[in-house]
């Protein structure tokens, strides 16, 4: 696809751009890694701490919204990933609706996130306000549910960023996409398929270790 305009004049070539986008990408997402990693380490740590409180209080957590979420996002990358292969000026409507798909599905993860949030409000689970628990079990408990709305939340943030970023996108690839255009959806990609990833670890700690066999 020819360019629509000349690249910036610190780029020699529009290669040269396209590689510096995504290696700005991945330079990001490093530093993101860097973020949940930490969080996700302090979570092992206390784990074997309280290892019966976590599990505990993973009990408690809704499986069934943990799932249907993860299944949400598992979709909506797969919207994301043709949308960028299937690229073209002849396709920009065809994109554009695949990234408005991806959109819808990253919004209803959010709605059952919130009734989820909601729940468990009302059981007096989260932690600092007139938290109840086990006595027994009430102070892994609480560590337990720290970690999870913290990374939750945190989570929740980035889901926002990137309905944002991919709402703008499917608008610019509508309207008048260009070789710009890809490199900047490539972007919008990675950072959309990491926050997925991001869930992937998350699911795995928050709902699964107090249902293992």
């Amino acid at each position: 696809m020819p360019e629509t305009r000349a690249f910036a004049p610190q780029f020699v070539s529009g290669r040269h751009r396209d590689e510096a986008a995504a290696l700005g990408m991945w330079v990001f997402i490093a530093t993101e890694v860097l973020l949940f990693g930490a969080l996700i380490l302090g979570y092992f740590v206390y784990r074997h701490l309280h290892p019966a409180g976590f599990a505990a209080a993973s009990s408690r957590t809704d499986l069934v919204i943990g799932t249907a979420n993860t299944a949400i996002l598992l979709t909506s990358s797969f919207a994301v990933a043709w949308a960028v292969e299937a690229f073209s000026a002849e396709t920009r409507k065809f994109c554009a609706t695949l990234l408005a798909c991806a959109i819808g599905l990253g919004i209803a993860f959010l709605v059952l996130k919130s009734f989820e949030y909601r729940s468990e409000y009302r059981e007096h689970l989260v932690p600092g306000i007139d938290f109840k628990f086990d006595p027994v079990h009430v102070d892994g408990a609480q560590l337990f549910f720290l970690f999870y709305f913290v990374a939750t939340g945190l989570h929740a943030l980035h889901m926002m960023i990137g309905i944002a970023v991919l709402g703008v996108m499917a608008l610019l690839i509508n309207r008048t996409p260009s070789a710009r255009h890809r490199t900047a959806l490539h972007s919008a990609a990675l950072y959309w398929h990491f926050v997925d990833v991001v869930w992937i670890f998350l699911f795995a700690l928050v709902y699964l270790p107090g249902r293992a066999a």
